[in-house]
């Protein structure tokens, strides 16, 4: 559905005639003779466009009653009166821009994008900060396509009662899948169980995961193994791939029998629960070299979902770090500092070899001052002389993004020739031309 604009003009041709422009443009438009029409009309907008001198509700009483109702609502003055004393009020009241007649049809029409791109992105971030306030803390940020694509794959799995394999790189939320996968499970309402199997000796790997009955060895206590501790609900066994070699064939009996003998005792104990496994590699890959098993593959993978890296998720990556860092300025009782276009392009083309705790960690830093915003990162500095003519302006813009997207495929050209719209040996040729190191 295309963003409803209402046009609030008491100049009848001057207000049909933004109506059409606004509406050959995509939106849908509506046009007030007047302040009070516009506010008492039905269903409301997304973004105001308002003349400023109107009989009765002016411009600025308009705003002001708008900001009143609906707080995050674009609004745009324009006035064929406009002064700084009025620019400077108006962006204060919350005005999202103030044109001045005459103006540009091409301007305006990208400052009704941008604000309802701006109003999107902010109206995004309440929606995600109020559903991480929710105990479940299982809410998947983000707007891209791949974000969207793993929401629907875990709307889809989540009532199925299959194990899951989830797979990505350190930091991409691997666990918050598995526990919104939890939340959204019929399982719910039972516990959630995570341990690390990396993190775990070799000699405590099955007492932890099996537990073990008093007496077992000297000073054993009755003691439930995590695969009990999580019966009713899920257990997430994170770095998978870690699980000692001996403990994968009594994992693998557990879950075909799904019942559970305790370290010390001969009496099988019933398992209802559902097994979600992390990797941050291919365990696919590693059940071909017999590293890992693949009959303990199998029955894991009921399903399996692939994270992509952060690098991958393109405006998503600045629409997280204002969250992180709005989380952290409110933690730290300071101001969210605003992000800059030029530090959100930056944002976009770093490599991010730490996903998201990575960028978790910048947006602290950034929150508590202690790293500027202008500062971070970007591609490596060069000695060379900035680049002067149109034409060398324009290979400078060229290879940087051809740079900027090799380090979002990784160094596949393929990918990256598919994703520029050009022919690999296309890309081929201006990588040799510009000196790009794949």
């Amino acid at each position: 559905m295309s963003a409803l604009i209402h046009i609030v003009e008491d100049d009848a041709d001057h207000r049909a005639a933004l109506c059409d422009l606004i509406e050959a443009s995509g939106f849908d438009a509506r046009g007030f003779a007047s302040g009070e029409a516009a506010l008492a009309a039905r269903p409301g907008p997304n973004l105001v466009i308002t003349d400023l001198r109107m009989p009765g509700m002016d411009g600025f009483a308009l705003l002001d009653a708008l900001k009143a109702r609906t707080p995050g609502l674009p609004v745009i003055l324009i006035t064929g009166h406009g002064d700084v004393p009025h620019a400077v009020r108006a962006m204060r009241m919350g005005a999202e821009d103030f044109l001045e007649k005459p103006y540009d049809a091409a301007h305006l029409l990208a400052v009704v994008d941008r604000a309802l791109r701006a109003a999107a992105t902010r109206a995004e971030l309440d929606r995600l900060q109020s559903e991480l306030l929710r105990k479940d803390g299982a809410e998947i940020l983000g707007r891209s396509a791949p974000i969207e694509a793993l929401r629907a794959r875990i709307a889809a799995l989540a009532p199925l009662d299959l194990d899951v394999i989830i797979t990505g790189e350190t930091g991409t939320g691997k666990e918050l899948v598995a526990r919104a996968l939890h939340m959204a499970s019929p399982r719910a309402a039972g516990p959630f169980v995570a341990i690390n199997c990396a993190a775990l000796p070799d000699s405590l790997f099955e007492i932890e995961i099996f537990g073990h009955v008093a007496g077992a060895f000297p000073g054993a206590q009755d003691k439930p193994g995590k695969l009990e501790v999580a019966s009713g609900g899920t257990l997430v066994l994170d770095e998978i791939e870690a699980t000692p070699r001996a403990a994968q064939v009594k994992l693998l009996r557990a879950l075909q029998e799904r019942q559970v003998e305790r370290l010390g005792e001969n009496t099988p104990r019933p398992l209802d629960l559902r097994i979600i496994a992390l990797s941050k590699t291919d365990l696919r890959g590693l059940t071909l070299d017999d590293s890992f098993r693949p009959d303990l593959f199998y029955r894991l993978a009921g399903a399996e979902i692939g994270l992509e890296p952060l690098r991958a998720l393109g405006d998503d990556i600045a629409l997280l770090f204002s969250h992180f860092t709005g989380l952290a300025a409110r933690r730290y009782g300071r101001e969210q500092p605003e992000l800059p276009y030029l530090f959100r392009q930056q944002l976009q083309r770093r490599p991010w070899p730490g996903n998201v705790r990575e960028l978790k960690a910048l947006a602290e830093r950034v929150a508590l001052g202690l790293e500027l915003p202008a500062a971070a990162p970007d591609a490596p500095a060069t000695t060379q002389d900035p680049p002067q003519t149109l034409t060398e302006k324009l290979a400078a813009f060229e290879a940087r993004e051809i740079r900027a997207m090799l380090e979002r495929c990784r160094g596949n050209t393929e990918r990256a020739a598919q994703a520029l719209g050009i022919a690999r040996r296309t890309l081929n040729d201006k990588i040799a031309r510009y000196g790009i190191r794949v």
